[in-house]
C-alpha cells in the first residue's frame, strides 16, 4: 500500500510539474514572439524616418485568389511559421488602389521573377497597376529573366529594366497535349469512354492519337484570343505596333538582351544601377541609403468613417476542383459552399452576393448541389459571378444561375458537357501478366463497373 501511494503521489507531482513547465514554455514563446514583434515594430518606426516613398513589390512564385490568414504575423520571427500562400489577387488590388491616393507613396518598384499564375490573375494585377499609373505616379520594373507572362505584367510599367546578361522570352503561345492511345494498344489496355459534348476534350488523350477537329478549333480560338489580348495590352503600354510584336515573335528576333533594347525594355541595367535610377527619380543622392516601403507590411487605413454595417455584400470564393463534402481552401466542397451561400441568402443584412469562381469543374452531382443554392439565392437577392483564371465545366455550371456573369478577357470558360472514363485492364492482365479473373454473381449485372 505504501508503494502504491508513493507511486500515485509521485505520478501526480510529475504531471503537475510537467504541466507547469509546459505553461512556462508556452508563455516564454509567446512573450518572445511579442517582444520580437514590438522590437521589429520599433525598428521599423526608427528606420522609417529615412524610408523612401517607393513601394517595393516582389512578384515571385504563386498568385492565389485570396490571402490566407497568418496567425503568426504579429509575432515577429514566428511569422515564418505561417503560410502566406503567395500574393493574393484580392489583397493586391486593395493595396494598389489605396497606394494610388496615398501621399506617402510616390511610385512602385516592381521586381518580377518566376511568376506562377493564371492569365486572369495576371490581368487583374496588370489592370490594378495600370490604374495606379494613371494617378501620375511611376512604376519601375526590373527582372533578370522575363518570361512572356512576366513581361505582359511588366509592360504596363513606366520603365522596364533587364539585366545585361538576362533573358526575355518572346515567341508566341503554344500548347502540346500528349496522347496515350497507341501506348494503351500495346499494353492491351481498353479505355471505356462516356462523353457528351464534342468540345469536351479532356478524354481525347486516352482514345485518340491526335486532336479532334473540334478540339483543335477551340484550342486555336482561345490560344489566339489570349495572345491577341497580350499583344494589344503590350502595344498600348509600350507604344509598339501589334504588327511589330508579331514580327519579332515570328522571327525569334529577341535572342539576346540587346535585341529587346529600345522596344521591349528601356535599358539594360544591373539591380544596383536600377537603385541609382530610383534615387534620381526621388531626388536622393547616390550614396544615400534607401529603404523601401515593404508591400507585405503596407497597411490600408480605412478612409471611410462611420460605415453603415446594416447593408452588406457577401463575397464568396469557389476555388479549386469541385467534389462532395466540405473541401478546403484549395478545393470546393459542395457541402460547405452550399451552406455558405444558404447562410448569405438567409441573412437579411446581406443585400447581394458576389460568387468568385476559379474552378476547372469536377463532380456533376456536387456542382448541381451548389447550382441549386445559387438558384435559390437569386430569387431573393442579386447574385453576381466574377470569373477568375478558369470557370470551366462544373465551374461554369455553378455560375450560370447567377443574374450576371463577369469574366476577364483571358478567363478560360465553357467546356460544357460531361465525361467518364473506365479503364478495362482484363486483356492487359491476361495477355501481359498471365493473370485471369473469375466471377460469381447473385444477379446479371452485379459485377458491372
Amino acid at each position: 500500500m505504501k508503494q502504491f501511494f508513493g507511486a500515485f503521489f509521485g505520478s501526480i507531482i510529475g504531471i503537475v510539474f510537467a504541466t507547469v513547465l509546459a505553461v512556462v514554455v508556452v508563455i516564454g514563446l509567446v512573450k518572445s514572439g511579442i517582444d520580437s514583434a514590438f522590437k521589429s515594430n520599433k525598428e521599423d518606426r526608427v528606420s522609417n524616418i529615412g524610408t523612401s516613398p517607393i513601394l517595393r513589390i516582389n512578384i515571385d512564385g504563386t498568385i492565389v485568389e485570396r490571402e490566407k490568414e497568418n496567425f503568426f504575423k504579429d509575432f515577429g520571427k514566428l511569422e515564418a511559421f505561417g503560410d502566406a500562400g503567395g500574393l493574393a489577387v484580392n489583397t493586391f488590388i486593395k493595396k494598389i488602389d489605396y497606394a494610388k491616393t496615398d501621399n506617402k507613396v510616390k511610385g512602385i518598384y516592381l521586381h518580377v521573377n518566376n511568376l506562377q499564375a493564371g492569365l486572369a490573375s495576371v490581368e487583374a494585377f496588370r489592370d490594378a497597376l495600370a490604374d495606379f499609373k494613371k494617378s501620375g505616379k511611376f512604376i519601375y520594373c526590373y527582372s533578370e529573366d522575363f518570361g512572356q507572362l512576366e513581361y505582359y505584367l511588366a509592360s504596363v510599367s513606366t520603365k522596364i529594366f533587364l539585366n545585361p546578361q538576362g533573358n526575355i522570352d518572346w515567341k508566341g503561345l503554344s500548347m502540346r497535349p500528349i496522347f496515350f492511345k497507341r501506348a494503351f494498344e500495346k499494353l492491351d489496355l481498353d479505355m471505356e469512354v462516356f462523353r457528351h459534348g464534342k468540345f469536351k476534350s479532356a478524354v481525347e488523350p486516352f482514345v485518340l492519337d491526335k486532336m479532334s477537329e473540334a478540339n483543335r478549333y477551340q484550342a486555336e480560338t482561345y490560344l489566339n484570343s489570349i495572345w491577341d489580348q497580350m499583344l494589344l495590352g503590350i502595344s498600348e503600354s509600350r507604344k509598339l505596333p501589334v504588327s511589330n510584336l508579331k514580327n519579332m515573335a515570328d522571327r525569334l528576333a529577341v535572342r539576346y538582351p540587346e535585341d529587346a533594347l529600345g522596344n521591349l525594355v528601356d535599358a539594360l541595367r544591373y539591380e544596383d544601377e536600377v537603385m541609382s535610377e530610383l534615387k534620381k527619380k526621388i531626388a536622393l543622392k547616390d550614396n544615400d541609403k534607401m529603404k523601401f516601403i515593404d508591400f507585405d507590411k503596407y497597411e490600408i487605413k480605412n478612409k471611410i468613417k462611420d460605415i453603415d454595417v446594416k447593408d452588406k455584400v457577401a463575397v464568396i470564393y469557389a476555388v479549386g476542383q469541385i467534389s462532395g463534402g466540405d473541401g478546403d481552401d484549395e478545393s470546393i466542397g459542395s457541402d460547405r459552399l452550399a451552406r455558405t451561400i444558404r447562410e448569405a441568402r438567409l441573412d437579411d443584412k446581406i443585400k447581394a452576393i458576389v460568387l468568385r469562381v476559379n474552378s476547372p469543374g469536377g463532380s456533376a452531382l456536387a456542382s448541381d448541389v451548389i447550382w441549386r443554392e445559387v438558384s435559390l439565392a437569386k430569387k431573393v437577392k442579386p447574385v453576381v459571378v466574377s470569373m477568375g483564371d478558369l470557370a470551366a465545366s462544373g465551374g461554369y455550371y455553378i455560375s450560370c444561375a447567377a443574374d450576371k456573369i463577369f469574366a476577364e478577357p483571358n478567363t478560360i470558360t465553357g467546356s460544357i458537357g460531361v465525361f467518364g472514363l473506365i479503364p478495362n485492364i482484363q486483356r492487359m492482365l491476361s495477355n501481359k501478366f498471365g493473370i485471369t479473373v473469375d466471377t460469381v454473381n447473385t444477379n446479371k449485372y452485379s459485377d458491372i463497373g
